[in-house]
């Protein structure tokens, strides 16, 4: 059987609401400087019983601007995260979407947890003052899918419209998701990516209870500290992020801006613990094995790694073992740095931020730095791009994203060559 060639996918747009930055420009120039998003929590009080009392919250941010505020009363606050996100990749693609056919235009945008922070108001709504209070908004505002059917709704996209819920690695299944779909000619464009909007009381006496979160809140812009031996756990931001994916030869029928070649989508599940990675990083080192088998490269291609690099005392270990495991010698010649250092993590919308963050690196020949940074663990001798940016060459990079319940996600991005 002859197999079909794979279309060629490329990046014409971006859009990025962080805790370091309300759009991309911002947040990539707070990356590249070094500064950390994360700060004591302020959407609750908390008093000193909660161990855990920072987060990487999206602060000075103000969605009116973008959606209508009868719009906004029907969007819990990640999706209206996530499509702000979109409206500004919309824009920066320069596509206009009320011209061409919308059923060659389509949206996959996560979340790993959804409308939590409608759910919990709901619910106490629901406690305290009885059934009859209760918003009918709640349905359409707590579902996973509600960010990707509000941007297909404002953008007309008639195509494959979906979310994912991975957990952690759901923008990373997302984008992959998409670019699939354009290689093989389901669609000329997508928006994909993930939102997360989950500094919630709930969520942070959860994660906290299992002693994932780091407790360092005298000091909060050095709690998030990946590869480091004073890590303790990470902390929880929110954001969203959205890409907008377009095959090749439309995009350049357009003169469509091209920030970057997407080329390989690996993914793997660990089939272990549903909250563990396997200790040895097998299944993550299968992940970028089959994305760089799928973009057709070869291993020393890669100059970049985006670390899914959370601060936990298991996950880095785990991450740096599948990457010496699989690179090899090259694994020495190659950074990896963790962006989370500096944003924290935002769950499902990590994907997202830190494939918005590798297209960055690829086009502007720049490796954002793994902050706090200070005394590397036993055995993680790779090159993190401590504490500072590094200006090189970068050809090709990695966005790992890995998630609860053992999913593991790889995408490769490389430089478009103008062909």
């Amino acid at each position: 059987m002859t197999s079909i060639p794979k279309l060629r996918v490329v990046v014409s747009g971006m859009g990025a609401v962080s805790d370091i930055g309300n759009n991309v420009k911002n947040s990539w120039q707070s990356l590249i400087e070094g500064r950390s998003g994360i700060a004591a929590i302020t959407a609750f009080v908390q008093d000193q019983q909660w161990k855990a009392r920072i987060g990487g919250e999206v602060r000075d941010w103000d969605h009116t601007k973008l959606i209508d505020v009868k719009e906004a009363r029907r969007m819990d606050r990640f999706c209206l995260l996530g499509v702000c996100a979109a409206v500004e990749a919309a824009e920066d693609c320069g596509i206009d979407f009320t011209d061409g056919d919308p059923y060659r235009r389509g949206v996959v945008i996560g979340s790993g947890i959804g409308g939590i922070l409608t759910i919990e108001q709901g619910h106490r709504k629901l406690i305290e003052i009885g059934p009859r209070k209760v918003s009918p908004f709640t349905v359409p505002r707590l579902m996973v899918n509600a960010c990707a059917g509000n941007v297909s709704i404002r953008f007309n996209l008639k195509g494959v419209n979906s979310a994912v819920a991975t957990a952690c690695a759901t923008g990373g299944h997302a984008i992959g998701t998409a670019m699939q779909l354009i290689q093989r000619g389901d669609a000329d464009v997508m928006l994909a990516g993930g939102a997360e909007a989950a500094i919630t009381p709930l969520c942070i006496a959860s994660f906290a209870a299992m002693n994932a979160l780091s407790t360092r809140n005298h000091d909060p812009t050095r709690a998030s500290r990946p590869f480091d031996r004073d890590r303790d756990g990470f902390v929880l931001a929110e954001g969203a992020a959205v890409v907008v994916l377009e095959e090749l030869e439309h995009a350049k029928a357009r003169g469509a801006r091209i920030d970057a070649e997407i080329v390989g989508f690996g993914s793997t599940g660990d089939a272990g613990h549903i909250a563990a990675p396997d200790p040895q990083g097998r299944g993550a080192l299968r992940a970028m094995q089959a994305a760089v088998k799928d973009a057709e490269l070869n291993l020393d291609d890669v100059d970049y790694i985006n670390a899914h690099g959370t601060s936990t005392p298991l996950g880095d270990s785990a991450e740096v073992k599948a990457v010496k495991g699989l690179f090899g010698d090259h694994a020495y010649k190659l950074v990896m740095s963790s962006t989370k250092s500096m944003t924290g993590h935002a769950l499902g919308a990590a994907g997202g931020l830190e494939s918005v963050f590798s297209i960055l690196a690829v086009k502007n020949d720049i490796v954002p730095p793994t902050i706090n940074l200070d005394n590397p663990d036993e055995g993680f001798d790779l090159d993190f791009a401590a504490n500072t940016a590094q200006k090189r060459k970068v050809r090709c990079a990695i966005n790992n994203t890995f998630g609860f319940g053992g999913h593991n996600v790889t995408l490769v991005f490389k430089k478009y060559d103008g062909t």
